[in-house]
């Protein structure tokens, strides 16, 4: 090995390669993809399903918030429409027009919304799915690309059930479930799965999030697991695991033109780079504004207060009007001074550069303030009461 500096010797350990120049290859690919991976997730149905509420969710916006997609009792898309997740660009979560509306005829539907755009596709029903849903399907397995029934508005047929006697939530859920997979048996035995906008815990929301990353190519994973919402501690558990595993990487990245120093090359990417890996986390985990927002009022706890426990949370809070973009606002956080303030134990080392040591201890030490942050606040809000930090 070229060198037999202790911190080198790790970071290519780390990466599983087997020189330094191959692990800072791997590390800044690794990186690279973890913020620039495109995943465009197609969502269509039935006029009046609930599309563009479902596309608000997973872009962690409500109905009536800047930017969302116009939500009404009519078909209120008129055109294949494309939302950028707001706090991660590279996810694109598209708007479809309901397939048999006047505009879009069921058998030049996929040329018309341009089907080669898109990862895969949802369809949403909020009641029995139809005929179109079913020729939908039909031509996009034709087209070798993955497409997933997605029955709407549980919480509105679980309400009405509620009133009759003998009422049992589990035995309705499994009728609705077995009627929709009998209305689909020309498709052989397709997974449906229930949700409801308004409670991502309930229902099959995560198990629609576990299905996709089963089945999404690997590379494209990474860009679900960052956008998709948390739903549970399992799902919040899994984004912090995925995160840890590329701080190597995040740090090498960083670090790699610190490695053989030379005074002040590195010091403006390095903290940047940390800087983004931070956001992400941030965002990923389910403290941006909009998210904490959301959550409180389901509560009717005042969750945002809970910020202020994790420095580099409250500084990304703090330093932005809206949100957090990788752009060049990043800069004005982009200071060593910053990064050594949050953590005093990295000494010295910060201020004459950052080593990949170093960078790895300050990745470390912040995901893990970030993600005891966002277990603290799931707890206090009583959706995870065994929650314990680790």
């Amino acid at each position: 090995m070229e060198t037999q500096d202790p911190d080198v010797i790790e970071a290519v350990k780390l990466s599983g390669e087997s020189s330094l120049e191959k692990a800072t290859a791997k590390a800044k690919a690794e990186f690279d993809q973890l913020l620039n991976v495109s995943l465009n997730i197609a969502v269509t149905g039935s006029t009046g399903a609930g599309k563009s509420s479902f596309v608000n969710v997973l872009r962690g916006l409500g109905d009536d918030d800047d930017g969302a997609a116009p939500v009404g009792v009519t078909e209120t898309t008129v055109e294949a429409t494309m939302y950028e997740h707001p706090a991660i660009p590279n996810v694109k979560i598209w708007d479809l027009p309901g397939i048999g509306s006047p505009k879009f005829k069921a058998n030049k539907y996929l040329k018309d919304v341009k089907f080669n755009t898109y990862d895969f596709f949802i369809i949403i029903s909020s009641g029995r799915f139809q005929q179109n849903d079913i020729m939908l399907a039909k031509e996009i397995k034709n087209e070798k690309k993955n497409f997933y029934f997605v029955r709407s508005k549980i919480d509105s047929d679980i309400f009405a059930e509620q009133k009759r006697k003998g009422f049992d939530e589990q035995k309705t859920l499994s009728k609705i479930r077995e009627d929709c997979k009998k209305n689909l048996k020309e498709l052989g035995n397709p997974k449906v799965f229930l949700i409801s906008v308004f409670d991502l815990e309930k229902y099959d929301f995560e198990k629609l999030q576990n299905t996709l990353e089963e089945e999404l190519p690997e590379h494209k994973r990474s860009a679900l697991l960052q956008a998709w919402p948390v739903c549970s501690a399992e799902s919040l558990e899994k984004k912090i695991k995925f995160l840890k595993g590329l701080i190597w990487a995040a740090a090498l990245a960083s670090a790699g033109m610190a490695v053989v120093p030379v005074p002040g090359l590195s010091a403006a990417c390095d903290a940047g780079i940390v800087l983004l890996f931070f956001t992400r986390c941030y965002y990923a985990f389910g403290l941006d504004d909009g998210s904490l927002k959301k959550l409180s009022e389901k509560v009717n706890k005042p969750l945002q207060k809970y910020l202020g426990k994790s420095k580099i949370a409250a500084a990304i809070q703090n330093k932005t009007l809206t949100r957090l973009q990788v752009s060049a606002s990043l800069a004005t956080l982009a200071t060593l001074e910053w990064l050594a303030s949050l953590f005093p134990g990295a000494g010295s080392v910060v201020a004459a550069g950052l080593s990949f040591g170093t960078t790895f201890y300050l990745l470390r030490e912040g995901l893990n303030e970030l993600a005891n942050t966002a277990r603290e606040i799931r707890k206090e809000a009583g959706l995870d009461p065994m929650c314990s930090n680790s």
